[in-house]
């Protein structure tokens, strides 16, 4: 969990870490929530600030309207009223939102898209997920669910997806996605076997290990020339190459946000990127492709600001 106090300004005046474990079950994650929230409150009393809002983005669908965080297979969630139990808890008019649609708003409104209307936010790591924002607001569809183009089909007969189909664009282009699938072609390695003490003495044998590399060693690897690397990462650009085309025939947006891990590989991503992208543009105008400007804060001072909207609501 990110957790940060933050001036209207956007400053941060204090921030946090603490560990989700979210192992230990739904109900567990959601006290931990309420406890950091609550003392976050006395730290920024105890600084003489005084807190007016909450804001709290988790993963999964959410129902901002509402305030109910419906579903969420990485910490459990299933249609926890997190908005009200926070709200009584603090006393303090609350917003819920989606991580990366908050982070996508931070990123429209003060971030790397604040100069365009129309801004498509991508947030590349283990996962793939996007944000719509237009005029500062972050469309969230009619079921919470907007924004999941990392499950746009992209390989029919790609890769089984963990949400079940084949072919999704998260399956191929995520950091994870690169970092599987070069293992899978890699020579597998061979190390020697530990030496078994036994009463007749053992010769070591060597077995097989798999080769495990990161998606940011995958590119390093690319750029220094490495074939199979540079296939893995080639292949990874065209899905996304062409999911941001698929996104950019929706949206029509003037700027698009790639943040996430995958984005730290800077111009050796962005440079095939804008090429490929372009490549399959007709009619459409092409976008302005930029990575992202405020790092792994981008989800709290996205929380600030749906707080902001919520207290000015209120």
């Amino acid at each position: 969990m990110k957790c940060a106090l933050i001036r209207p300004d956007g400053t941060v005046a204090h921030a946090e870490r603490h560990p989700t474990d979210a192992g230990r079950g739904a109900d567990a994650v959601i006290g931990t929530i309420l406890a950091v929230a609550d003392g976050l409150t006395g730290t920024a009393r105890a600084q003489g600030l005084t807190p007016t809002a909450l804001g709290i983005v988790v993963p999964g669908v959410v129902d901002e309207a509402r305030g109910i965080a419906v579903w969420s297979a990485n910490v459990g969630f299933r249609d926890v009223p997190l908005r009200e139990l926070a709200s009584a808890r603090l006393g303090l008019p609350t917003a819920l939102g989606h991580d990366v649609r908050a982070g996508g708003l931070a990123e429209a409104r003060i971030g790397a898209g604040r100069d365009a209307r129309h801004v498509l936010f991508l947030a590349i790591g283990t996962g793939i997920a996007a944000a719509h924002v237009v005029a500062g607001s972050a469309t969230t569809g009619a079921h919470g669910a907007a924004g999941e183009l990392g499950h746009i089909l992209v390989r029919p007969d790609g890769p089984r997806c963990g949400c079940g189909r084949p072919g999704c664009l998260e399956a191929i282009a995520s950091a994870s996605a690169v970092a599987r699938r070069y293992a899978e072609l890699a020579p597998q390695k061979t190390v020697p076997a530990a030496e078994t003490a036994t009463q007749a003495t053992v010769t070591a044998a060597e077995v097989a290990a798999p080769t495990t590399v990161t998606a940011a060693e995958v590119a390093a690897r690319a750029a220094a020339g490495e074939e199979l690397a540079t296939r893995v990462w080639r292949e990874a650009v065209e899905a996304l190459a062409d999911g941001l085309a698929t996104g950019q025939a929706l949206f029509d947006v003037e700027t698009i946000v790639l943040g996430g891990g995958l984005a730290q590989a800077g111009a050796g991503l962005f440079d095939p990127l804008r090429g490929a992208l372009r490549e399959r543009l007709t009619f459409h105008r092409e976008p302005r492709l930029v990575p992202a400007a405020l790092g792994d804060e981008a989800g709290c001072l996205g929380a600030a600001l749906l707080a902001i909207d919520q207290l000015e609501k209120e």
